[in-house]
């Protein structure tokens, strides 16, 4: 059967590749899959990532962590709160010059739709663990970064940790939420009198989001110099 290339793009297949991902789990996204998923031959595929799988999942860690130039309503589209910018966002793309909302607030845009789209792909964190972030998308990142630190005064090297400080709060902070909704242990171990602080908080729930916007808070709050 012959089917139609037209109309395929890098953009398309990185789309629908997170869609088999999203929705069966990262093993199940093969070469055969995508392309009939798209209703082309799979060598259509490689047309446009002539180096395979590793070079599309290169592209898909990139499209994930693109989230530099969200506007500041963005951030909080998911509890429907309104950003610094208003309805529409007007104050413009975080780390762009038109952006008059302070460090920390670009910061903080940042870290909330970073979250929100690892949090949509949650399926495709492992393809995270072993890449070096040196695409585009990730230079982006360390550009609004830096700047924004550099506004808050810091420079050099503690400019350089602070960025690695927030970039691993959030990677950490979802890990965590997401193995928290995770499958439970076979034989999970029993809270008893061996962990007297354990068993007197295990009770107690926390919001995840909540949890992860007060720790984004102190974290920025203690990177100011």
């Amino acid at each position: 059967m012959t089917r139609n290339n037209a109309g395929l793009s890098a953009d398309r297949i990185i789309t629908e590749a997170l869609r088999i991902i999203d929705g069966q789990g990262l093993r199940r996204l093969t070469m055969r899959r995508l392309g009939d998923a798209l209703d082309v031959e799979a060598m259509a595929i490689y047309h446009h990532f002539p180096l395979g799988k590793e070079q599309l999942f290169e592209a898909i860690v990139a499209h994930i962590s693109d989230v530099s130039g969200g506007s500041p309503g963005d951030a909080d589209a998911e509890s429907g709160e309104v950003g610094p910018g208003g309805e529409d966002g007007a104050a413009g793309g975080a780390g762009e010059p038109s952006d008059s909302r302070s460090w920390d607030e670009r910061l903080r845009t940042w870290a909330l739709d970073y979250r929100r789209a690892l949090l949509d792909h949650a399926q495709a964190l492992p393809l995270f663990i072993h890449r070096r972030p040196d695409t585009e998308a990730a230079l982006r990142t360390r550009e609004l970064h830096y700047a924004a630190f550099a506004e808050a005064g810091l420079g050099g090297a503690d400019a350089v940790q602070a960025a690695a400080a927030l970039d691993s709060y959030v990677t950490g902070a979802v890990i965590h939420e997401v193995r928290a909704n995770g499958l439970p242990a076979r034989d999970p171990a029993v809270v008893d009198g061996r962990f007297p602080h354990t068993a007197a908080l295990s009770g107690i729930e926390l919001d995840p989001r909540r949890r992860f916007t007060d720790g984004l808070d102190s974290l920025l709050a203690s990177l100011r110099p």
